[in-house]
């Protein structure tokens, strides 16, 4: 018996090329793939640019807000909030910016002090676009 699965996208160009969609939601389980800082039309939100020194923590803060952003609009669609969300991976190629700004940038979207979301933070070396130093995938439940 097959699942029966229900999938969005963002019409970000990599969504073919890869081939997978932003979230599919089965049952009520709603699996949204890994969220980047990319605006709608497929840019990074300040990119990180080989060589060049600059602010890591800034650059880190507004990646992850955009990505949070893009999460909210796919949860959105699915008729939930950050409310719904249970789970949620930051995947992240320098941790401890990631880790100077998360919690207040987390804060801006769960609304308050300690969100009910479990939460893992993994180091990468990379992730797959130019400049990007943060990706977050989350699961939610309807």
């Amino acid at each position: 018996m097959a699942i029966q699965k229900t999938t969005f996208d963002l019409g970000v160009p990599w969504e073919d090329t890869a081939g997978y969609a932003q979230a599919v939601l089965v049952d009520n389980w709603l699996y949204i793939s890994g969220q980047s800082g990319h605006r709608a039309d497929g840019t990074l939100v300040s990119p990180a640019i080989d060589g060049q020194q600059g602010d890591e923590q800034s650059r880190m803060k507004d990646q992850m807000i955009q990505a949070y952003l893009n999460a909210r609009a796919v949860l959105a669609h699915f008729d939930c909030t950050f409310d719904n969300v249970v789970e949620e991976v930051v995947f992240a190629v320098d941790i401890g910016a990631a880790l100077a700004v998360m919690r207040e940038v987390r804060q801006q979207f769960y609304l308050g002090d300690k969100p009910k979301v479990t939460n893992t933070i993994v180091g990468t070396p990379a992730l797959p676009l130019p400049g990007q130093v943060v990706e977050i995938k989350f699961v939610a439940r309807r």
